[in-house]
């Protein structure tokens, strides 16, 4: 299967939760990727960037993915050292509830399929 990128869309939860703030236009390309993507097999990658601690990545990973502490450390630490790491695995749906969680203090985060 080809794998598509999400890159440079936001999944706040303020467009989760208010998309009535949302243009229309940006509103229509959600629901069209959120339609077509239900049920399909996604993953959420995080990627590195110099402005978070450890810490905070940590308890946003597990905040967003619900994992133990060892899981959480060792994705932070993947994240650090490669660059990127997959967070987690599951449907569209779920994905986008992982991103817009991870996102709540500005991490980068992209949805792949």
């Amino acid at each position: 299967m080809k794998q598509k990128k999400f890159q440079n869309i936001s999944f706040e939860n303020t467009i989760l939760n208010n998309t009535e703030t949302i243009s229309p236009q940006v509103q229509e390309v959600i629901e069209e990727i959120v339609d077509d993507n239900i049920g399909t097999a996604c993953k959420v990658i995080l990627f590195n960037d110099e402005w978070h601690s450890f810490d905070e990545v940590i308890n946003q990973i597990l905040k967003a993915v619900k994992c133990s502490d060892k899981k959480a450390e060792e994705l932070t630490w993947e994240v650090h050292s490669k660059g990127k790491a997959c967070v987690y695995d599951g449907d569209m749906n779920e994905c986008l509830k992982v991103s817009a969680i991870l996102e709540e203090i500005s991490l980068h985060t992209q949805i792949e399929y």
